[in-house]
Parts: C-alpha cells; structure tokens; sequence
C-alpha cells in the first residue's frame, strides 16, 4: 500500500517538474506538488509543525515538515545542486521525531527528476 502511495508522490511531483522545470524557489514547487497531491484523492497537510521532546520536556522548537501524505509519508522538497548528508539526516530526525514510516526526499534543481529523488525508511519503527 505505501509503494502504491510512493509512486503517487514520485508521479505528482515529475509532473510538477515537468511544467515548471529546475529554477523557482522550494515554496513554488510545495504548492504546486501540495495541488498536484489533492487533486489525485491523497490526504496532504503542509508545513507541519515538529517538536521535540527531550528528558521529557515538549520543546516547539519550529521544525516543519514540508508535506505529510496519507499521515504517514515525509515529503522534504529541496532545491539545491546536490544532496548532502546533512539533508539525509534531516529527514531521518523528521522521521524518527514524529514516528513516520516513511520518507521521500525530493530535489527540484535536476534536469531530470528521477536522479533528485531518495526514499527513506524508518528503521527505529
């Protein structure tokens, strides 16, 4: 079932990449995916908010996941020239701090889409 929404995912955002091509700002791109999500019966929220809990103490500390489908996939949208580690271990915590199986992260600044695209699973689960 989460391949079937994965694929979804991947498939809305290489036609957002397809009409916009690598360029805009990530917030272009999350609005026109976060459309593209809806529009084929997916249940989406954006920007949602992550704390973190530490000995016990709930800290707001700001993070945002960019979009969460169906309540349990991790969309992180970069537009950047390449990933880095750092990116890799963002949307891991984001995984681990929220308890989501899964993770897509997704680079918009690629010729070709396919090759800005890492899937995420989260092993602590």
């Amino acid at each position: 079932m989460d391949d079937k929404i994965t694929k979804k995912i991947i498939g809305a955002a290489i036609n957002v990449h397809r009409v916009l091509d690598p360029g805009l700002l990530e917030s272009a791109y999350q609005e026109c995916l976060l459309f593209e999500l809806k529009s084929i019966g997916l249940h989406v929220k954006k920007e949602i908010a992550l704390p973190i809990v530490y000995k016990d103490i709930k800290l707001d500390h700001g993070y945002r996941i960019d979009l969460l489908v169906e309540n349990k996939i991790v969309v992180e949208l970069k537009t950047v020239e390449c990933f880095t580690d750092v990116h890799s271990e963002q949307i891991l915590t984001y995984m681990k701090l929220g308890n989501y199986p899964l993770g897509l992260l997704i680079n918009f600044h690629t010729k070709l889409l396919k090759n800005g695209i890492n899937r995420f699973i989260n092993s602590a689960q």
